[in-house]
């Protein structure tokens, strides 16, 4: 995990990136800028690091060689000489005007930081900080004339929001950097852009993305396999969900065995995840470890994409958390309709 409370912002520049397919400008600053003022820099250290709160980290990568990747050579070049600062600023920002391509990007502010003193997994290091501001808000603004108090807006930056941000952390080099981002403006493919075309990053193969694996494994196993499709009832899909998430919360550790046994059960069921897990390391390509330190982090994101919720035509929603043995189906014949039955102790 990353340590920010002795981290010290050094040099900043900013730019203006445009959409290059909506022929818009790319303006470049002809020097870096000078901040005298504590209160401002402290202002912009909250702004580009407040967002950086989980564990995720990548790494720079090009498929036929990392030496192939812009913004991996651009940091190189600054991390091994930091006069060559301003220059790369100019270059990151051109890589990333000619990868803003699309209709739906944004153009915006494009910052180049330069930090000293940050705390990565216990390692002192520096690192070099890439932003993109896009999105603007209005402020109310409150001042004095002569008697009254007069109001007005202002359009600006909100610190608390920033859109796209990367740090690149000067350690592990040969690998292609330590990496985490920041991508809050657009969820939908259009944005990969920033992860993909400009940044070309892939997970880190850490406990983080161990943990992420395994869960989206599980998630893929319940979906394709422990299904409507083989006779499964949606209650034990659900119990199966609840029991995977939970046994990852409950443990520090996890080990593929001890899962099987706690949260699989059945023999059958076992060995139908045995070759989901194969066929799962050959589509993607990745291999899933059996044995790692689990991250809360990774838990924490992945939790939102287990449904819990058992739906019952339009009329009922049920919301299954846990013991699957307080749930029974079964059959009423004179209505001709399928019923649950729950048992509970208390009712809130």
């Amino acid at each position: 995990m990353f340590n920010f409370e002795e981290i010290n912002l050094d040099r900043i520049v900013v730019h203006n990136v445009g959409n290059k397919h909506l022929e818009e400008d790319l303006k470049l600053s002809k020097s870096e800028i000078d901040i005298d003022d504590d209160d401002v820099r402290d202002v912009l250290l909250k702004y580009f690091l407040s967002a950086f709160n989980k564990e995720e980290f990548y790494h720079f990568q090009n498929e036929a060689d990392l030496n192939m990747n812009e913004v991996y050579c651009y940091a190189s070049e600054f991390f091994e000489n930091n006069e060559s600062f301003y220059d790369q600023s100019t270059n990151i920002a051109v890589h990333l005007y000619e990868k803003s391509n699309h209709p739906n990007i944004k153009g915006g502010e494009f910052y180049l930081v330069a930090f000293s003193g940050c705390v990565v997994d216990g390692e002192v290091c520096n690192a070099l900080g890439i932003f993109k501001s896009e999105n603007k808000d209005t402020f109310l603004k409150v001042y004095q004339k002569n008697e009254n108090f007069e109001l007005g807006c202002e359009n600006g930056i909100n610190i608390k929001k920033l859109d796209k941000g990367c740090l690149v952390f000067n350690t592990e080099k040969e690998k292609g950097y330590k990496v985490c981002i920041v991508d809050k403006t657009n969820p939908n493919k259009d944005a990969l852009y920033w992860k993909e075309d400009f940044l070309d990053l892939k997970l880190r193969e850490d406990n983080f993305y161990h943990t992420q694996n395994y869960l989206d494994m599980c998630k893929g196993f319940i979906g394709d396999v422990y299904n409507d499709e083989n006779e499964v009832a949606k209650a034990d899909q659900i119990d199966l969900m609840n029991k995977s998430i939970n046994f990852f919360k409950d443990k520090k550790e996890f080990n593929e065995d001890l899962f099987k046994q706690e949260v699989i059960e059945e023999p059958e069921v076992a060995s139908a995840f045995d070759e989901y897990k194969e066929y799962y390391q050959n589509e993607r390509g990745t291999s899933v470890e059996s044995d790692f330190d689990i991250s809360n982090d990774a838990v924490k994101g992945e939790q939102r994409h287990f449904k819990h919720v058992l739906k019952l035509d339009k009329n009922f929603h049920v919301y299954i958390h846990g013991q699957r043995k307080f749930i029974e189906k079964g059959y009423d014949a004179a209505r001709d309709l399928s019923y649950y039955k729950l048992f509970f102790r208390e009712e809130n």
